[in-house]
């Protein structure tokens, strides 16, 4: 019988397909996001008082994701407070890692948008809360400040809600190692030990781009390997033949997530984050900030789209009306089509 020629499950999923990036693909995008931001505020400030973003200093990438960054720390805090399962932790730092490669910092800031996307992980991974139970929960947060980023987040992650994480690779890969004859050890304590070490780990990698270049499962070996690097030596070779060239690729592919890990399990400058936020305050999209000029000469502009759309819309079916298809055309060939079909 010919081998199987399905492809992985994981590679055919669209997180395999449209967020994973090299680390220059990643850099790129976060950079065209940025100096796209930069242009368009610039250009707001501009307009209102001519002259004065000369004075604004504008966030860079690592910026941005500085502040990015620090929300998702807060995402653990909260989840241990609701008392959350790990699946609802990773899934909504994945979201917003997810929404800054379509958004930056200077339209919308971080703080809402982690809320937001920690409420919509709650749904996405059938751990529903209630909105007025969430947001009574958190200081100074009203339930608006949620739903009115909610369609926003989810139209920026594509609908794609579905999630493979790290943490459910490494518990795949420890149970395969229970058949690997150089097995866990053999004190149920030093098991459970090493397993948790690995599982702190792919905790610590959720806060750093490895998601984004490396698969699960390559992020998870890693992880053991930072617990126990011979049980993630036996495992590769239980994998892969002891002289195979994949073997060496794989050992220095571990080597970088390792690198990215150990940064970030390092505690965050403070007063750099500080710093970036209250910048931030001087450089965020005018447009963004409800009740300023600039916000509500946007909303006029967008309503007045709105009610050309809606006229044009009304003239389209008068025409119908008109012509005796209230239809219109589109419907109109589909009802003839169907009429031809019964004769």
């Amino acid at each position: 019988m010919a081998a199987s020629s399905k492809t992985p499950l994981y590679e055919a999923s669209t997180q395999f397909k449209n967020w994973r990036y090299s680390p220059p693909s990643l850099a790129k995008v976060r950079a065209s996001l940025n100096a796209a931001a930069v242009a368009v505020i610039r250009n707001t400030f501009e307009a209102d008082e001519p002259g004065s973003s000369s004075a604004v200093s504008f966030l860079l990438p690592d910026e941005e994701l500085l502040l990015v960054r620090l929300y998702a720390s807060k995402i653990p805090q909260l989840c241990g407070f609701f008392r959350f399962p790990d699946e609802v932790e990773a899934t909504a730092i994945t979201y917003l890692k997810r929404f800054y490669l379509k958004n930056t910092v200077m339209d919308w800031h971080p703080k809402n948008v982690m809320l937001t996307a920690l409420f919509l992980a709650t749904k996405t991974t059938n751990n529903p809360i209630s909105l007025e139970a969430y947001t009574n929960n958190i200081p100074k947060t009203s339930p608006s400040d949620v739903l009115d980023l909610e369609f926003l987040v989810a139209q920026s992650l594509g609908f794609e809600f579905a999630v493979w994480h790290a943490h459910r690779a490494l518990w795949g890969i420890w149970l395969d190692l229970q058949a690997v004859p150089n097995a866990p050890p053999n004190g149920a304590a030093s098991q459970s030990e090493i397993y948790d070490t690995a599982l702190r780990h792919v905790r610590a990698s959720r806060l750093s781009d490895a998601e984004l270049i490396y698969t699960p499962s390559q992020i998870a070996l890693a992880s053991l390997s930072m617990a126990s690097p011979e049980l993630a030596t036996e495992w590769a070779a239980s994998k892969l033949p002891p002289a195979s060239p994949s073997l060496s690729t794989l050992q220095d592919t571990m080597a970088v997530i390792r690198g990215l890990i150990e940064v970030a399990a390092r505690p965050l400058d403070v007063e750099a984050v500080r710093g970036v936020d209250l910048r931030l305050k001087l450089c965020k999209n005018p447009e963004k900030v409800v009740g300023s000029k600039a916000y509500l000469a946007k909303k006029a502009e967008d309503e007045r789209k709105t009610e050309e759309k809606r006229n044009r819309k009304a003239v389209e079916v008068q025409k119908a009306m008109t012509a005796g298809d209230p239809f219109g055309d589109d419907l109109g060939r589909l009802v003839d089509y169907d009429d031809d079909d019964d004769d």
